[in-house]
């Protein structure tokens, strides 16, 4: 069962509207509204992982975004849930965890999400110790969105994590990208 158009509506108009709620007010009506689902239904299951998590409740999320991923939750929330159950763990310290999760989805397609995996991933592999991906990697992903320099500056990501390195910098330069 997807919920329909109006459960939809009334969830978007929820998040819409978060600052204006106290956190536990949220969390009832998120609760309330997702019990108008089956029990276990993934997609309640996500909008509760992800409001535990907006008002800073991550062990409460992070089993609820792994039910509703073990459910079977579909489309863009599946990728909306990795990415925020990686982000969740990476809070928690279960940082190894969170690089293999995104690293695993960013081999797993691509979509408009694309960017916000790259920048999560970015994020965790600073706290693993692994800078110089973390920048290559927040590099590239920006350098798709320059009005110039493309080229260039996803060169220069690509030799901050190149094997056998010489210090000097890749061509490409110019204005080009």
């Amino acid at each position: 069962m997807t919920p329909d158009t109006e459960w939809e509506r009334r969830i978007s108009e929820l998040w819409r509207g978060f600052d204006t709620y106290a956190p536990a007010e949220f969390i009832e009506k998120v609760r309330a509204l997702a019990s108008e689902l089956p029990a276990g239904h993934p997609i309640g299951l996500f909008e509760l992982a992800s409001a535990h998590d907006s008002i800073g409740q991550e062990p409460q999320a992070a089993p609820l975004y792994r039910q509703a991923l073990a459910a079977g939750l579909p489309g863009e929330r599946r990728r909306q849930a990795v990415i925020q159950l990686a982000s969740t763990l990476r809070n928690l310290g279960a940082v190894e965890e969170s690089v293999a999760l995104l690293t695993a989805e960013r081999a797993a397609g691509s979509d408009a999400l694309d960017d916000a995996v790259a920048a999560f991933l970015a994020l965790a592999l600073v706290d693993s110790g692994r800078e110089r991906e973390a920048v290559a990697l927040a590099l590239t992903a920006l350098s798709r969105h320059l009005p110039m320099y493309n080229r260039s500056l996803a060169n220069y990501a690509r030799a901050l994590t190149a094997r056998g390195r010489t210090g000097s910098g890749p061509s490409g330069g110019g204005s080009g990208g």
